[in-house]
């Protein structure tokens, strides 16, 4: 009987690990997937392009979101972690700023 208790124990102890690594699993990919639908709608937003495609929309979104924070403060809905309104701000102002610093570089050449 105490063998079956204690089976029964491990067993649930190996499905809550496995819960908390599928949730912070999913969790990861989801801010990851709304910082890259932020990145996009701003690099939409702004005339030019973002650098890297998807991955510079993604990281566009990940540090806009940092910077609106930092502007605006945490305000509006979230996604997943990210705060849609300051993420959008700071994406489009970090797309602008690659945009304006990628020509600025290509005309010194």
């Amino acid at each position: 009987m105490l063998a079956v208790a204690l089976a029964l124990f491990v067993l649930l102890l190996l499905l809550s690990a496995a819960m908390t690594f599928t949730f912070g699993v999913v969790h990861l990919l989801g801010t990851l997937a709304v910082a890259g639908l932020v990145g996009w709608i701003a690099d939409l937003a702004v005339p030019g392009e973002l650098p890297y495609g998807w991955l510079g929309a993604v990281v566009a979104g990940l540090v806009g979101g940092w910077l609106g924070a930092l502007l605006i403060g945490n305000v509006g809905p979230q996604l997943f972690g990210v705060h849609l309104i300051p993420a959008l701000l700071g994406a489009a102002l970090l797309a602008f700023l690659a945009e304006s610093l990628g020509k600025g570089a290509l005309s010194r050449r």
